[in-house]
């Protein structure tokens, strides 16, 4: 624990706070303000992981969140992170890591062997190796899980807190270095509410790894006091540690804060306008084994030295393809580095006269690297010469992409800049709220950067209608030495020479420059087509260092120009974000809260077998009928058959409609005609989507001329109210209504059997309930205990039935009266199984089974419902001639031939038995159940091509099992509906 490769300290590091950790079970120590890459390196850790496919050894490459290879597992106090870049995983006491996707050691791994195999393992592999036999796919699946190279979901739960919070704000600036604090300032001093995010513990970004003063005072000290000077501004709002993993059009940015504890918050961002300033990400330069630990970016390798006080490694060769590298020379010196060599790949390249005294290879070429678990050398070209090194880190430079996944993320126009061999943005081509600045917007040099920030916030102040005649004194800048520029790339195909070796374009899923030759030798010659084919890019990181070296690469290879090749698509989330902070705390019951309705209690008092509806606890059947959900329900159907039964139906949804313009909109919703529904009555009710199909169906109650009341599927209750609210504030916001949820203000009772109008005499024995004084779908306005209450006499079951609703604080006393005064008639409570089989009897539809989304109404026998030459919500789709195909399926019913033969849920409907020839489906059964009145199974269905009084066969595919089954009309019971109109 004595960190050997700590050179001294480091701007974001603090010294006095030792924090010990382990990996891999070796305990080691690292310092506050570490990252656990950081610490590693501090105590001469490089092998962290093992590749995807061919578990080659991978060391730490980068030191943000483009890191490719340090994928680590991390258990804290509060849960368990895997696949977590070493490079963003701050050190905290607790903390402990351990390697992935290698066995039995990250040292000695079984699945290096894989490294054998690699020409069977090129890319497309999966596509063509495991299709056949089909028969072994399980064993196929199973090692291919093995062999994967992340990490395992946690089974434990975690006990981090996940939060989630709003804000709305004039501006939002994405990054803290140098453009985006100078931004920040320009916002908040034009009085623009601001919000800041960045990544890092600390703002400043690039300015912690600079040794230019600004102001006269060191970098990383001038941006920790203006950082403290913004923050005491009351309008801005900073977020350390924060990722902005998506923007979203209408100025909608999500951002994912992890604190130091493990406790993330989810914030969603509303801003009037977004300044983009994140920087940019070195590239790789491509050359064989270009994978071994010790080979890192060198902007990494500046990082880490300036930023943390780490050395990774003592004798250093610097490739590079462009200037910036030269800041990196400077760096490993400083901190006591041997720099054997700068390796330049251009022709003719200079040294600034400050490290003149470095050897200089132009034209360089990496013909060979050594070592395997870490680099011990490697072998260069420059022009006919030949030069064989002695090193232990090797730095690499192929130029700076500008960070433009956000902006991708919003289709905004990008263009190739051969300046810096990347796309960035078209300055102007559109306004689409965000605007970028310093090097994310092509900014050269720290001065120009800072000034392009001011001019960022300056802009959206202006357009937001602020003043902007706010002045600032521009910063400063006083560097020791010629400061290079961060433009310029040549080629970035390096190698020659190496007979053996793999050159890697995307460290993380192993893709060479071979694959990519594959796949445009294969025909896949789009960009997209070959990120999807060779899976560059679709790792944790996003292509960050990949996408750019692929595009060229391919580019080369068909003798096309960079932007005629293009960059794949960038889509939220472009950093990585747990799904614990996506969740909140909207878990457990949290996520799905069980709702109960008024008469749990008494459910509960009657031994009832409850299950899920929606989100509500409903009784599924009640156990003193029956030992199992069958027999139950048959005993449960055949008493409200014979006598009468009560059911609990509160959790449908309850809707009310109120306003002048209550009909007109009611009339819109529905496909049939309810406006023309006296007061007072009541009527069945079909809702459709604007695609033509079933959405919902309920009852619609007109409690007077300007008012109707509702009701909804249960499971169906919210995407009804959402639906009908879209209608009216964004359709027709003309009408004068309004919509009121009342599901929980009612507890509601179905009392329905032949005997139901003698047991509701009892309770209300002045009440008319003959056929003249409450008629089939009559509607009356009554009293339960002093307090309003509805009596509707609508069924569900097919027998006279009626539904009585009474304030909810008042159900289980509703419920109690019914079944005291129908003991004498019998009566019995009856749970939705029998309920089921009552409404497939009947031949009622429901949600979930007929009404699954892809039903017309037309396919479920209720064409003569719908108006013709009115407008309704689906009227217009309903006119397409897909609808009135005659050879679409229809609802129909089925019988069991074999009285003991259970018709399979979820069968298809087939013309033979079933023995393992191919048959063309004619159909499916939607709804099984058992008819107390034919004393047999059951079924509707959906069926085409088939008539009534066809013999067919009803197989599972899941089961195996198979019913021969008569085909008939899908109302068993009562078709004349006498028994429900009495």
């Amino acid at each position: 624990m004595s960190e050997p490769f700590r050179h001294g300290p480091g701007s974001l590091v603090d010294e006095a706070r030792p924090i010990d950790f382990t990996f891999d079970d070796h305990h080691y120590r690292g310092r506050a303000g570490d990252t656990l890459a950081s610490a590693l390196l501090a105590n001469g850790v490089h092998l962290l992981g093992r590749s995807l496919k061919y578990h080659r050894p991978r060391g730490i490459f980068a030191a943000g969140e483009e890191e490719p290879n340090a994928l680590v597992h991390a258990r804290t106090p509060t849960g368990e992170w895997p696949n977590t870049p070493a490079t963003t995983l701050s050190l905290h006491d607790g903390l402990r890591v351990h390697s992935q996707n290698r066995w039995p050691s990250l040292r000695w791994h079984a699945g290096a062997a894989a490294g054998m195999f690699a020409p069977l393992l090129s890319a497309g592999f999966y596509y063509k190796t495991f299709i056949a036999p089909a028969q072994a796919w399980p064993a196929y699946e199973r090692l291919l899980r093995r062999a994967a190279g992340l990490g395992r979901a946690p089974l434990a739960p975690e006990t981090s807190r996940s939060d989630k919070r709003h804000r709305a704000c004039d501006v939002l600036v994405v990054g803290g270095g140098a453009a985006g604090l100078m931004a920040a300032r320009a916002a908040t001093a034009c009085g623009a509410r601001v919000v800041l995010a960045d990544a890092g513990n600390r703002l400043g970004g690039a300015l912690h790894e600079t040794d230019v003063r600004i102001d006269g005072q060191p970098a990383p000290v001038w941006a920790h006091a203006f950082s403290a000077d913004l923050a005491a501004c009351p309008e801005l709002t900073v977020l350390t540690r924060a990722r902005v993993s998506g923007l979203y059009r209408g100025g909608v940015a999500v951002i994912a804060q992890t604190h130091s504890d493990g406790n993330q918050r989810l914030y969603t961002v509303r801003a009037a306008r977004i300044i983009l300033a994140c920087g940019g990400i070195e590239r790789p330069l491509l050359f064989a084994n270009n994978d071994r630990p010790g080979i890192m970016l060198a902007g990494a390798a500046r990082r880490y030295i300036r930023a943390y006080g780490v050395l990774p490694g003592r004798r250093a060769v610097v490739l590079q393809n462009n200037d910036s590298a030269v800041d990196t020379v400077r760096a490993l010196r400083s901190a006591g580095a041997t720099v054997v060599a700068v390796a330049d790949v251009r022709e003719r390249a200079a040294l600034p006269a400050d490290v003149q005294d470095v050897p200089l290879l132009n034209a360089a070429r990496v013909s060979h690297i050594g070592g395997r678990r870490h680099i011990t050398g490697m072998t260069l070209t420059s022009g006919a010469r030949r030069h064989r090194l002695a090193c232990d880190l090797l730095t690499v430079s192929g130029g700076w992409t500008p960070v433009v996944h956000l902006l991708a993320c919003l289709d905004a126009p990008l263009h190739f800049d051969e300046t810096w061999g990347a796309f960035r943005p078209v300055a102007g081509a559109t306004d689409n709220g965000v605007d970028a600045a310093g090097v994310c917007n092509g900014g050269d040099g720290l001065e120009a950067c800072m000034q392009d920030g001011e001019r960022a916030g300056l802009l959206a102040c202006e357009r937001l209608g602020l003043a902007t005649a706010i002045t600032h004194k521009q910063p400063t800048v006083v560097a020791p030495h010629a400061l290079a520029s961060w433009r310029g790339a040549g080629t970035v195909e390096v190698g020659g020479g190496e007979r053996r070796g793999k050159c890697f374009v995307d460290l993380q899923n192993d893709v060479t420059t071979a694959d990519l030759a594959q796949a445009l030798r294969e025909g896949y010659q789009d960009i997209e087509h070959v990120k999807r084919y060779t899976t560059l890019g679709m790792g944790t990181e996003q292509g960050r260092t990949s996408q750019i070296n692929g595009m060229q690469v391919v580019a080369a290879r068909l003798g096309q120009p960079p932007e005629s090749v293009g960059i794949t698509t960038a889509r939220p989330p472009v950093s990585a974000v747990s799904l614990a902070a996506l969740a909140g705390r909207e878990h457990g019951e949290r996520l799905a809260p069980t709702r109960r309705s008024p008469l749990h209690d008494c459910h509960v008092a009657a031994d009832a077998a409850f299950m899920p509806s929606g989100l509500w606890l409903r009784p599924r059947y009640y156990r003193c009928h029956g030992r199992d959900p069958e027999s139950a329900a048959i005993a449960e159907a055949r008493t409200v058959r014979q006598a009468v039964g009560i059911a609990d139906v509160s959790t449908l949804g309850k809707i009310e409609v109120h306003g002048n313009d209550a009909a007109a909109f009611v009339n819109r919703i529905y496909m049939n005609g309810c406006a023309r529904t006296a007061v007072g009555r009541a009527r069945y009710g079909v809702m459709l989507r604007d695609d033509g199909f079933v959405f919902d169906d309920g009852t619609v109650i007109r409690l007077a001329p300007d008012r109707f009341a509702i009701t909804t599927t249960t499971i169906n209750a919210e995407a009804v109210l959402s639906h009908i609210e879209f209608y009216r504030q964004a359709i027709w916001p003309e009408l004068s209504i309004r919509l009121t949820p009342v599901t929980e203000q009612w507890a509601v009772v179905a009392i329905a059997g032949p005997l139901s109008r003698e047991l509701l005499h009892g309770i209300w024995p002045a009440l008319n309930l003959s056929g003249e004084g409450l008629p089939f779908l009559g509607v009356q306005q009554i009293a339960f205990r002093g307090e309003p209450a509805r009596i509707a006499r609508v069924t569900f079951s097919g027998e006279r039935a009626y539904e009585v609703a009474v304030p909810a604080d008042y159900g289980e006393a509703l419920w109690e009266a019914l079944l005291a005064e129908g003991r004498q008639y019998g009566v019995a409570p009856y749970g939705l199984e029998a309920m089921d089989y009552m409404r497939v009897e009947k031949g009622h539809v429901v949600v979930g089974a007929e009404i699954d989304g892809r039903t017309s109404p037309y396919d479920l026998g209720m064409g003569r419902m719908v108006r013709a030459n009115v407008d309704f919500v689906g009227a217009r789709s309903l006119a397409c001639p897909v609808f009135a195909d005659p050879g679409r399926p229809r609802l129909m019913g089925f019988v069991a031939r074999a009285n003991g033969s259970p018709i399979p849920a979820g069968a298809q409907v087939l013309a033979r038995p079933h023995g393992g020839r191919m048959q063309t489906s004619l159909g499916r059964v939607t709804s099984p159940a058992y008819s107390v009145a034919l004393d047999r199974p059951v079924a509707l269905g959906l069926l085409a091509g088939a008539a009534v009084g066809d013999e067919l066969i009803a197989a599972s595919p899941v089961t195996g099992e198979q019913s021969p089954v008569t085909v008939s009309e899908p109302v068993f019971h009562d078709p004349s509906g006498s028994r429900a109109r009495d």
